[in-house]
Formats: C-alpha cells, structure tokens, sequence
C-alpha cells in the first residue's frame, strides 16, 4: 500500500518575546500520514517543530473492538488507510462528533476512528500468531467457540491447561505468543497467510494489503516496520546492488507495491492482481509490471 500522499510543508515555529510562536526559519516537509497536523490542531510534540494554532497533549488509549479501519476523514465512507487491531495503543490527540483523531503507536500513522471503539483496556500479554484463532468457552476444544481473532489481535490473559485464559474466552496456546516473543520467521509468517484476501487498509489475518503483509509478518521477528510500501522501502534493511542475488527474506519493491522473497525466485506478496496473498515467481510480477512502469523494481533490500 503507498497511497502516494503529498507531504505538507509548514513553516518552523519559535516563541517570540510575548510567549507566543510566530512563523520563522526554513520552511521544512513533515509527512502528514505520520505526524498529527491539521490546518487547526497538532500534536504537541511538534510545537517546537512548527506552528499550529492549537497544540494538544495526546491521550493514550486501546483498541477494545477485534479490528477498526484507521480512515482518512472522520466520516464511515471515507476509505482506510489502515487498520488498528485489538490491544494497539492510539493517541488520541482531538475528539469531535464522535471520532478520535490522532495516530496508531506502533507506527505513528495519523487517521480517524470511531471514539466508542477506545478505551484503557490492561496491557496486552498474548498475542494471535496463527492465521486465526478460536476463542473457546472454556479450556477444552470441544466446549462452544464463542468468537474468531485474527493474526495480530492482542490481548491480556493467563496460561492454564494448555489455553490461555482471556476476559472473552480461551484460545488453545499453540495458536498465540508472548507480546514480547521476537524469533518468527518473517517469511513462514507470510506463507501462512497465503489464500488471505487482498484488502486496501488491511493488516490483520482477516485481510492485507500489500505492506500490511509485510508489517505484520516483521512484528513476529520484533521488527516494527513503517506502514506503507514507499516508508518501507526507505526505512527497512539495506540495499542490494542490482546485480547480487535474491535470498529468502529479501524485501523487493515495485511502484507501489512491496513483496518478500520466498527463496531465490519466489515472492510472496498481498496483490490486487489475484486479490489475494499469493506465492508466484518474481519473474511474472515483472512481466505484469513491465507494460505500465519502465522500472518495475524500484529496489531491494536485505533485513539486518
């Protein structure tokens, strides 16, 4: 996903004799999709940054709901830009008409969701490493499933008999881990969602985009990756030279689109081509790329 946004460009703040910020200095870029700037509000981190008629001081809170599309207006038609899952922190730096303004922690993408959908909820414990996860009504796989999580839902419970014991039911321990495990295998990740659906926005088990794959699968090796494919592609690992050869792990970068390398000639990839993740050879991504972009590969990179 790299919706192309177009940085805004602001002016530096600095206080003048009375107290007050007046415009001065360069003019400098800040990426909106990652610092929290409206014509009338910012976050007060940036007050020394820039100027704003109001700053405000961002409220922590969590996710309470399985999944909420993070979107760009605070309206239900607006399109997502990205998804929050359940246990991830937001900031919440403005509340009005019922959504809260502000930006997801674990990557400081700004957006707007639904206010009712957040509150302080205990730190996460656990969280969903399987495709999906069957939440039991007790500590036996043959009791009723009351709900369904998605890879990445987090949450907070305690091992018992094999389960681990939630405030919504128990999910079998083999389907979850520590919040705090960081030994996944990116790729074996990835693989595992292979046949998931392609959704714009999406980052969860229940559907992804093409850098949602790639963030959700670096979370399990530790790795918090940027949101969209051109941060990525900045941010992650290092680069190769044209000429070396492609491994296992390897991240390769299309105009707007990312993909992990299964082996030498393999990718996995979120597409909107078959609408899924599909596993299929570099090659083919190239040659379907080729017709529209003079350069279809725009880089890759090797995670440290």
């Amino acid at each position: 996903m790299s919706p192309g946004t177009t940085d805004e460009q602001v002016s530096i703040g600095a206080p003048s004799g009375d107290g007050r910020f007046h415009l001065a200095g360069r003019s400098i870029h800040l990426d909106p999709r990652v610092h929290a700037i409206r014509s009338d509000l910012a976050d007060v981190a940036l007050a020394g940054v820039l100027f704003a008629p109001h700053y405000a001081r961002p409220r922590i809170r969590r996710l309470t709901a399985l999944s909420a599309p993070l979107r760009a207006n605070p309206k239900l038609q607006a399109g997502a830009v990205s998804e929050l899952l359940m246990g991830e922190e937001f900031a919440v730096v403005d509340v009005a008409g019922g959504w809260a303004w502000g930006y997801c922690r674990h990557d400081h993408y700004v957006g707007y969701l639904p206010a009712e959908l957040l509150g302080e909820a205990a730190a996460p414990t656990h969280v969903v490493s399987a495709p999906a996860a069957l939440v039991f009504e007790r500590a036996d796989i043959k009791s009723p499933v009351v709900a369904r999580w998605a890879m990445g839902v987090r949450f907070s419970g305690l091992m018992e008999d094999g389960f681990v014991r939630s405030d919504a039911g128990f999910i079998h321990a083999r389907h979850v881990t520590t919040v705090d495990a960081a030994d996944g295998d990116p790729v074996a990740i990835a693989l595992s969602l292979v046949g998931q659906p392609y959704r714009w926005g999406g980052r969860s088990g229940d559907g992804l985009d093409c850098s949602g794959l790639i963030q959700l699968a670096l979370a399990g090796r530790g790795i918090a990756a940027p949101r969209d494919s051109d941060q990525q592609r900045n941010g992650l690992g290092v680069l190769l030279d044209d000429n070396a050869s492609l491994r296992r792990g390897d991240l390769v970068f299309f105009p707007g689109h990312v993909g992990l390398m299964v082996d030498g000639e393999r990718i996995v990839h979120a597409n909107a081509y078959w609408m899924a993740v599909t596993v299929e050879p570099l090659a083919d991504v190239v040659a379907r790329l080729a017709g529209d972009h003079d350069q279809p590969i725009l880089a890759r990179r090797r995670l440290k």
